[in-house]
């Protein structure tokens, strides 16, 4: 397993509670997702990105940088604030997540992954504030052409 993160220091933090853990199964990269292809040693068969998809540049080519390090059949899950205004996502008492205006409904995230060859398999509630959208690489048509 990997987990890559473009900060320092996410991968400490996750680093220690590893550690803490007592394992040592993950590969912990810092560096942009968007290099998927060229960080990974080997095809895997799950991706996840959990509350940061919001906040990624270009989407779609994120999605493309997924759709070339899965295997065939390979899932790729998306976790996502709902998009309801920021000072209704309250925890311990205080607004928690991205800005309101950066928050994506499971349709806007289907319409900026599906073009990267996902089809969306199914929409999972995350309650309270959360959703996870899970998508499914398109297999290769019978002629063995990439879709």
């Amino acid at each position: 397993m990997y987990g890559v993160d473009i900060g320092p220091a996410m991968l400490e933090q996750t680093g220690a509670e590893l550690e803490h853990a007592g394992t040592t199964a993950l590969d912990l990269i810092c560096a942009d997702a968007c290099d998927l292809s060229e960080l990974l040693l080997r095809k895997v068969d799950y991706v996840l990105i959990a509350n940061t998809y919001h906040g990624v540049p270009d989407k779609t080519a994120m999605a493309h940088a997924v759709a070339a390090v899965l295997n065939p059949k390979g899932q790729f899950a998306i976790v996502n604030w709902h998009p309801l205004p920021r000072e209704r996502t309250v925890v311990l008492g205080k607004p928690r997540g991205p800005k309101t205006e950066m928050r994506m409904s499971p349709h806007d995230v289907q319409r900026v992954v599906e073009p990267a060859g996902f089809t969306l398999e199914r929409v999972v509630e995350l309650p309270p504030f959360h959703y996870g959208a899970v998508f499914r690489v398109i297999e290769a048509t019978k002629t063995g052409e990439e879709p």
